[in-house]
């Protein structure tokens, strides 16, 4: 209920995400999106999520009810959140007014993207529980394709319109880029 109010409240750009593995007496946390970088993401999967699948499989040990969901359930969790960390496509974060250079290879976001750009990954690492949520606990209404507007033919991305259907200019935002296109210009630059 508090993802739901918060989303409603800072018009679904929440600053406070709440993951979860769709169970709910399953593993579930609030995480600051503004604090959100590589290595909190790792702390989250490996160390607070890593002893909450420990746990699980202690208590399939000792036989307590409902442990072999929950350890299934954060498994799946676990598996969605390396791939988001390592951003291969679609996982990856894609911003539009940025050349392929400038693009993040993995979870490294840049906050003054925004929310909307940023929580992409998360949404769409594939459904837990709500469709369109993702691994999230709730869906914020936030839509990737194309925005209002026409960018200059300098835009780095002006060329994509048509491969999606639309014109040269249009802001398309809901584009993926491969590890290979991003490793390859960085690594001419």
């Amino acid at each position: 209920m508090f993802f739901t109010q918060h989303c409603k409240l800072f018009q679904h750009r929440p600053f406070i995400w709440h993951i979860w593995d769709g169970l709910t007496d399953g593993f579930s946390v609030l995480v600051n999106y503004h604090k959100l970088d590589t290595k909190l993401l790792e702390t989250l999967i490996y160390t607070y999520l890593g002893d909450w699948i420990n746990r699980q499989k202690d208590d399939i040990g000792t036989g307590v009810d409902g442990a072999r969901e929950r350890l299934a359930a954060a498994e799946n969790l676990k598996k969605k959140l390396e791939l988001i960390l390592e951003g291969e496509a679609p996982y990856d974060i894609f911003v539009r007014w940025k050349p392929l250079e400038e693009q993040p290879i993995g979870w490294n976001p840049d906050l003054n993207d925004g929310v909307r750009l940023n929580i992409r990954p998360f949404m769409t690492a594939g459904d837990i529980r709500k469709k369109g949520a993702g691994v999230l606990r709730d869906k914020p209404n936030i839509k990737w394709g194309k925005d209002r507007g026409k960018d200059v033919e300098s835009a780095p991305w002006y060329h994509l319109g048509p491969s999606y259907g639309g014109k040269e200019g249009d802001r398309i935002n809901d584009h993926h880029l491969t590890f290979e296109e991003k490793r390859a210009v960085k690594k001419v630059h």
